[in-house]
């Protein structure tokens, strides 16, 4: 009887971007370019924030070495895991959480900016009339970055929303519970399998063409 040739990781996505800002987690050649419009950006944040899965991972344990990074930008080691299956949901938590810019395909970087209503709860890919708009947070991408203080962030907000109109106590309370919601988005789980060293590069594209097509199995 053949074992199985993946193992379950369950990770935080805390723990996803600082794998991938080491460079723990790398892409493999097989993969192809980040290619996700900015509205799916937008949605899956939303739907972590409004506590929805969004699908599991698949990495490959002491795969192919690459010279492909996430984002742009340098790495401190080579990878113990690569990205067979992922690649377009962790490139868009990693860029917009660390506030870096993407490679699209025609080679180009471009940053992505997604905008936070804390009032309505609500995300949107940030445009000139929404970075105006005083009811958004004009680019969360702020929420984590390590000298942020998540409170100077909230009473920021209101200050600039209290230039429009007044704010209630309840609306105060909603607004801070929001944004610290957002901002423990850093906790999420996400579940990985986790392809065993010893298989090929053939049996990996084999399990991702499979993967891809399990759709059909109903």
């Amino acid at each position: 009887m053949h074992s199985t040739l993946f193992k379950k990781v369950e990770y935080h996505l805390g723990t996803l971007v600082n794998s991938i800002d080491t460079g723990e987690i790398g892409l493999p050649d097989i993969q192809r370019p980040f290619v996700w419009k900015n509205l799916k950006v937008r949605d899956l944040f939303d739907s972590m924030y409004r506590g929805y899965p969004v699908g599991y991972l698949l990495l490959w344990e002491n795969g192919l070495a690459s010279d492909h990074r996430i984002g742009v930008g340098e790495t401190q080691k080579a990878p113990r895991l690569v990205i067979v299956d992922g690649q377009q949901r962790l490139t868009s938590l990693y860029a917009v959480m660390k506030g870096l810019p993407i490679v699209r395909n025609n080679y180009e970087s471009e940053k992505i900016y997604i905008a936070f209503n804390p009032i309505e709860e609500r995300f949107e890919v940030a445009d000139a009339a929404i970075r105006r708009d005083k009811s958004f947070i004009p680019n969360i991408s702020a929420i984590w970055q390590d000298e942020t203080n998540i409170f100077e962030v909230a009473e920021k907000y209101l200050a600039l929303l209290r230039e429009s109109r007044v704010i209630s106590n309840d609306e105060v309370r909603r607004i801070q519970d929001a944004i610290s919601r957002l901002e423990k988005l850093r906790s999420f789980p996400l579940v990985a399998l986790e392809l065993i060293s010893d298989i090929s590069e053939e049996q990996v594209s084999e399990i991702f063409v499979r993967i891809s097509s399990t759709n059909d199995w109903k």
